[in-house]
């Protein structure tokens, strides 16, 4: 098996030739890649059932197992986003501001790749091919490792997007897939300075945390979504009901599926009663306002821990506060800066809560669950950045790019 620096200088290589690759040659690319995923899906799902069956098996979570499992539908949507990359603008090139100096000099910035960007992640066979699109579409090599749950899905997946660059014409090592999984191996990709432009996460909080112990890369974090979403007393409690239903229930074990309930103290006797048969099937923690107007069987005693908490299950934390500031002081306190949102009618108010709530993404009378990039029109996402340098929230193409300055002369110098 090659080392991990071995690898790391194949993708290096590579990158330098994606660099230059035209928008042709890419599109043509992601799309050969998406019609070999659909004519192999029979190898991919069978590689992909030996994984489900061995961590069924180890005791793995029903969370673990959704994000795992892969379906002829599943495989179709990384098909899909592989499409629809190839559909969007290529950023590469690009020419943003410019201008002209007294002296004469022009100056202009271009959009360049990153070079290769490192993906570690988690049991989610599908960012395989979301990180390989997104990636070879920015003119960048993706250099992967995921976990060892996964590791059949990922080699079977990778085998078939390399097969694909190989049959278009661009090098194969435009994706690398790092298959020794173990923790060793995760530290020493953590640390490939001289191969690696940009490192980002996608998993938990021990990964995370891995990472900001270990990686002596540039990274940008993938974090947590302890995503809220806020009743306000002018609130359409129709609408509020459908979108805490949405936010919760409509797939619980992502990051932006919500956990924590605020609602104002003026409506909380009319909306906890009109949502909570919404909620049926999801555990309830709460407040004692809330395990007031519910019931106690209903509703557990909330810890502390829970408001703190991403559970990414069938789990919501409710309580009840005496307004906006109460809110947003709970949001600074126990958010993540993921997704936070507001259902109201009054426009001060959401005015408020769009200003003040520091997160990646805010939302006015929406679900959390729409701060994804394929929501947002970028196509397959590589993650969600919670951080603020570089790229913050959904991380699509143009996140995987950065700027290089152009200056023209006729000869001037320095005196």
């Amino acid at each position: 098996m090659p080392s991990i620096a071995e690898l790391g200088a194949r993708a290096k290589a590579a990158s330098r030739v994606l660099a230059t690759a035209s928008t042709a040659e890419k599109d043509a690319a992601l799309l050969a890649a998406a019609d070999l995923l659909i004519e192999r899906v029979d190898d991919v799902l069978a590689a992909n059932a030996e994984d489900v069956e061995r961590e069924q098996a180890a005791g793995a979570s029903a969370t673990v197992l959704d994000r795992l499992r892969l379906t002829p539908a599943r495989v179709e949507g990384m098909a899909g986003g592989l499409r629809q990359v190839a559909a969007l603008p290529d950023p590469v090139g690009e020419v943003g501001a410019g201008w002209t100096r007294p002296n004469g000099l022009r100056i202009s910035t271009v959009r360049v790749p990153l070079g290769v960007v490192a993906i570690i992640y988690e049991n989610r066979p599908n960012v395989t091919s979301d990180a390989f699109g997104l990636c070879l579409k920015s003119g960048n090599a993706a250099f992967l490792r995921g976990s060892s749950g996964a590791i059949r899905s990922n080699v079977a997946i990778a085998g078939v997007l390399r097969e694909a660059l190989a049959k278009s014409g661009l090098p194969e090592d435009a994706l690398v897939l790092v298959e020794d999984t173990s923790r060793e191996a995760a530290v020493e990709f953590m640390r490939q300075r001289e191969h690696v432009d940009c490192l980002i996460p996608r998993g938990g909080p021990s990964l995370i945390r891995s990472i900001l112990d270990n990686a002596t890369v540039p990274y940008v974090i993938d974090g947590d979504g302890n995503c809220h979403v806020y009743v306000d007393a002018a609130a359409d409690l129709d609408m509020a009901a459908e979108i805490v239903a949405n936010a919760k229930t409509q797939r619980p074990s992502v990051c932006n599926a919500a956990e924590t309930l605020l609602v104002h103290r003026a409506v909380a006797d009319r909306f906890l009663p009109q949502v909570a048969p919404r909620l049926e099937g999801v555990e309830l923690v709460g407040d004692e306002a809330t395990r007031g107007v519910l019931g106690e069987d209903r509703v557990a005693p909330a810890t502390e821990h829970d408001w703190a908490q991403e559970f990414l299950a069938l789990k919501l934390a409710i309580r009840v506060v005496d307004g906006l500031d109460e809110a947003i002081d709970h949001i600074a306190r126990y958010g993540t800066g993921h997704s936070e949102a507001i259902v109201t009618t009054d426009l001060r108010a959401a005015d408020r809560f769009t200003t003040e709530v520091d997160a990646a993404a805010v939302l006015v009378n929406a679900s959390t669950r729409f701060v994804d990039g394929e929501q947002f029109g970028f196509g397959a996402e590589i993650g969600i950045s919670t951080q603020k340098l570089h790229a913050r929230g959904p991380m699509g193409l143009r996140q995987l790019t950065t700027e290089k300055y152009v200056v023209r002369g006729e000869g001037q110098i320095r005196t």
